[in-house]
This record gives structure tokens, C-alpha cells and sequence, in this order.
């Protein structure tokens, strides 16, 4: 069975991982740079060491020159810089011993060279001692004359020893000048080696460190785009859709709860789908069984009209009168209702519609009072939009300003189109008695009306069902007025069928109708 980790773990894990890197790195750039520095202090010292012998060299060569200088010329003034040395060459010799290796060439050339040095030092105080022993017999005495070792002197017993001496210090600084360059090689090479591992090992630090964000990323960014995808897809209306995930870890419980929510969603627009189904032939029901009586209480009033003839009572004639036109009103709203109740059910296509001859159709077929005129702008678009429900709402706005005119003689609608590069804004203007301000939002709630229902005829859904049409197809209506100053309907209308509209059904918009 595979393992499934959590992407918290994987997260955690992906930290540990890369923080043991740079661990690493660190640990391995502190060993490295550890070597540098032993390196780095080896050639110190071996510059140092080089240094101590030469001045060590220095000091001899002055005491020689010291005790030569006293053999020659009697002063003992000459001899400060033997005695100094003298007190400080023995230690120096053994301090400078200490920092050699005792089995090494080096450490045999200072021994060497203090034995060599030593026996310098017998001979030099041998002839000193007798060179103030002569001088004190003799103050006029000159040179070596008539010492009891002069011969050691003029055999070069002195130079032999100093010569050697100095040939060891030259073969030691030699050697040490070839050690050092050794160590300054390895130096060079620890400090390439420190900077190519240093740099080779973070950079593969930094790419697996990238390849696993990477990697983490486009798990993510898969994931939860494909949750983003199903998203869509439900806010479009595809309830039906899943998202496979078998990670067993946190994002899956989301898409679990994406799943769980679209198919509680599918089954309840499938519930309502059916209820809505039963709601429209309950409504169509209805509508049948109240229009019959309603056409029967017509019928039966005209054939008492009929059967009295001439005898009919004005003030009865009024009332059959009254009782018909409240009987057609009833008919009227049955028909405003249910239209109103239509908006958006039936799916309908689009085409098509090229508005100005769609517009004269609406005026033809209105049969507007005598002298009513309807001015149509120069420019109006052709749309690829529903007919039918464009005819709607330019057939009740039209409708309106007529049979809401105080002068219908006089009456004046002007229709307007500006283009937008989303929307069509077309406006419906006359110079009818307008509308107060506090009504401009009323006029649109069904059954609201602005006069008395037996004054003028009107059901009151016409508008409503404007407003439902404009906003069902991405649009908006509003009204500008002023009381005794026309009114001007303005809505918008999409140049482009959205993907919600152009599908044939539209199950959570019918809900909420």
C-alpha cells in the first residue's frame, strides 16, 4: 500500500531537507576553512622560523665581528655585542629548536649549527682571555702577537667554524624557503578547493532546494486549479462536475467538500427543476380554471344585456359595463402574471435583429392614438439577441408612454441608442406628465401603479416584467424624471450573449424567480 503523506509533512519535510543542506554547507565550509587557516599559519610560521634564524645569524656575525674588532684594536667597548649575544644565542638556539620537528633536517642543522656555534664561542673566549692577559703585561701589545694560542687564529680556526656555521643558516633557510612554498601552494589549493566546494554545494543546495518548491508548486497550483476549474464550473451551471483526488491530505478534504457541495447542489436544482415544473402546470392550471368563470361572468352579463334590450336601467347598463372591464382586467393580470412568470423559463434563440425594423413592427402593431409620434434616432444597431424578449421590453415601454399620456394627440416618444464597447444604452423618452423621484424605484414592483385602476386600465407587471427581462440578460434600467416634466426609461443591453445565457436552461436562475 502506498504511503500518503500530508502536505504539511511534505512542507516539513522539504524545511529538515533543506536546512540539513545549509547545515552541511556550513559544516563544510567551517572544515574548509579550517584547513585554509592551518595552512594560512603554517606559512606565518614558516616565515617566522626564517625570520629567527636570520636575525639569529645576525647576532653570531656580530659577535664576530665584536671579538674581531677587540683582537685588532684593544677595546672592550667592541666586546658589548659578543656578551650580549652570548647571554641570549644558547636560549635562542633552544627556542627556535622547539619549533622544529625533532627527527627532522631542520632541527639537525640548528643542533648542528649550536654545536658549531659553540665551539666558536671556546675558541673565542680562549683568546680573549689570553688577548687581556697580554694586554695586561704588555699594554702596547698588538694584535695576536705573543698569544699562546695565535696559531688557532692564523690557521682560520675561527673563519672555518663561522663559514660552516653560516653554510648551515643558508642551507636552513634554503630548506625552510622550500617548505614555505610548499605550504603556499597548499594554501592556494585549500582556498580554490573551499570556494569550488563552497559554491558547487550551495548552488546544488539552492537547485534541490528550488526543484522541491517546484515541485511543491505545481502540486498546489494543479491541485487547486483544478478545484478553481470546478468552481467555474458550478458558477456556470454544470453541477454534474468532480474532481478525482486520491492524496489523502488536506487539499483532499476540500475537494471532497467541492464534490460533496456539487452533488447537494445537483440534487436540489433537480428537486426544484421538478417542483418548478409542477409550480408551471399548477399555474397554467389555474390560469384555465379562473379564466373560464371569469369568461362565463362576461358571457352572462352581455346575455342579460341582450335579453332586457331597451328595458336595461342606464344605471344596471352601468354596472354590466363595470363588471366586463373588471372581468378583462382580471384576464389581463391572469395573462401579466403568468408572462411574468414565462421570463427566461422557455428557452429561446437567439438571432439576428436588426432593431430599427423591429422597432417599426412594434409601432404597427401597437395601433397608437391618432397623432402619437415615435422618432427613431439615425443610427440603431443590428443585435444577436433573443427577439422576443427585446420586442417585450420595447413593446411596454412604448405601450406606456401612450396609454400613460395626459395628451395622446400630442404625444411625442423618442427612442435613443449609444454604443459602449460591452453594451447597447437605449433610452425611451416622451413628453408625457412624468414621474415623481419618490416613484422611480415603485414603477418597477409588480402591481404597483401610479394611478387609479378604474381611472386608467393597467395591470401593473408591465414594467416588471421589463426589469426582469433587462437584468435576466446582464442589463440594467433605471427612469429620469421630473412631476410634469416626461420621463425617460433608460437600459442597457449586453453586445454579447454571456455563458450563462446562451445555455438553454438555467436551473438556479428559475429558482429564484
Amino acid at each position: 500500500m502506498k504511503l500518503k503523506l500530508k502536505l504539511s509533512t511534505k512542507l516539513f519535510a522539504g524545511f529538515l531537507t533543506i536546512s540539513a543542506l545549509f547545515a552541511a554547507v556550513v559544516f563544510l565550509n567551517y572544515q574548509l576553512s579550517r584547513a585554509v587557516l592551518r595552512n594560512s599559519q603554517r606559512v606565518a610560521n614558516s616565515q617566522r622560523i626564517t625570520n629567527e634564524a636570520t636575525s639569529l645569524l645576525r647576532n653570531i656575525i656580530d659577535m664576530e665581528a665584536g671579538f674581531r674588532g677587540y683582537l685588532l684594536l684593544n677595546n672592550e667597548v667592541l666586546l658589548v655585542p659578543y656578551y650580549e649575544g652570548e647571554r641570549n644565542l644558547l636560549g635562542r638556539f633552544a627556542s627556535l629548536r622547539n619549533e622544529m620537528p625533532v627527527a627532522g633536517q631542520q632541527f639537525n642543522r640548528l643542533r648542528q649549527s649550536q654545536r658549531l656555534f659553540e665551539q666558536w664561542d671556546s675558541y673565542s673566549h680562549l683568546l680573549i682571555s689570553e688577548k687581556r692577559e697580554a694586554l695586561r703585561r704588555n699594554p702596547e701589545q698588538v694584535g695576536i702577537n705573543g698569544l699562546e694560542h695565535a696559531n688557532l687564529a692564523s690557521d682560520l680556526t675561527g673563519k672555518v667554524l663561522m663559514e660552516q656555521i653560516r653554510a648551515l643558516f643558508a642551507e636552513f633557510d634554503r630548506a625552510e624557503a622550500q617548505t614555505r612554498y610548499q605550504q603556499r601552494l597548499r594554501l592556494q589549493k585549500s582556498i580554490r578547493e573551499t570556494r569550488v566546494l563552497s559554491v558547487g554545494v550551495t548552488l546544488a543546495t539552492i537547485a534541490l532546494g528550488l526543484l522541491y518548491a517546484a515541485y511543491l508548486v505545481r502540486q498546489f497550483s494543479r491541485r487547486i486549479g483544478g478545484m478553481v476549474v470546478q468552481a467555474q464550473r458550478i458558477a456556470g451551471g454544470d453541477y454534474a462536475t468532480h474532481i478525482p483526488d486520491t492524496e489523502q491530505d488536506e487539499l483532499t478534504k476540500l475537494a471532497t467538500s467541492l464534490n460533496t457541495m456539487t452533488d447537494t447542489i445537483n440534487t436540489t436544482i433537480r428537486q426544484l427543476e421538478r417542483r418548478n415544473q409542477e409550480l408551471d402546470q399548477f399555474a397554467y392550471v389555474v390560469s384555465h380554471d379562473l379564466k373560464a368563470p371569469l369568461r362565463g361572468i362576461e358571457t352572462a352579463s352581455r346575455w342579460i344585456e341582450e335579453d332586457l334590450g331597451q328595458d336595461v336601467p342606464e344605471h344596471i347598463r352601468e354596472f354590466l359595463v363595470l363588471m366586463r372591464t373588471r372581468v378583462r382586467r382580471m384576464e389581463h393580470l391572469i395573462t401579466g402574471i403568468l408572462d411574468l412568470a414565462r421570463v427566461g423559463r422557455t428557452p429561446q434563440a437567439d438571432e439576428a435583429v436588426f432593431v430599427r425594423q423591429l422597432l417599426r413592427e412594434i409601432i404597427d402593431s401597437l395601433e397608437l392614438p391618432a397623432g402619437f409620434e415615435v422618432e427613431l434616432p439615425f443610427y440603431l444597431p443590428t443585435l444577436h439577441t433573443n427577439r422576443v424578449q427585446l420586442e417585450q421590453v420595447f413593446t411596454n415601454l412604448i405601450s406606456n408612454a401612450a396609454k400613460y399620456h395626459h395628451d395622446p394627440a400630442h404625444a411625442h416618444v423618442s427612442i435613443g441608442c449609444v454604443e459602449t464597447s460591452d453594451f447597447y444604452t437605449f433610452s425611451v423618452t416622451d413628453n408625457g406628465p412624468g414621474i415623481a423621484p419618490e416613484y422611480h424605484e415603485r414603477i418597477f414592483i409588480i402591481f404597483q401603479t401610479l394611478t387609479e385602476r378604474d381611472t386608467l386600465e393597467s395591470t401593473g407587471v408591465g414594467l416588471a416584467i421589463v426589469k426582469k427581462i433587462v437584468e435576466r440578460r446582464g442589463g440594467t434600467i433605471r427612469v429620469e424624471s421630473a412631476e410634469g416634466a416626461g420621463a425617460s426609461f433608460i437600459f442597457t443591453w449586453p453586445k454579447h450573449v454571456s455563458a450563462r445565457l446562451a445555455r438553454p436552461s438555467e436551473p438556479v436562475v428559475r429558482i429564484a424567480e
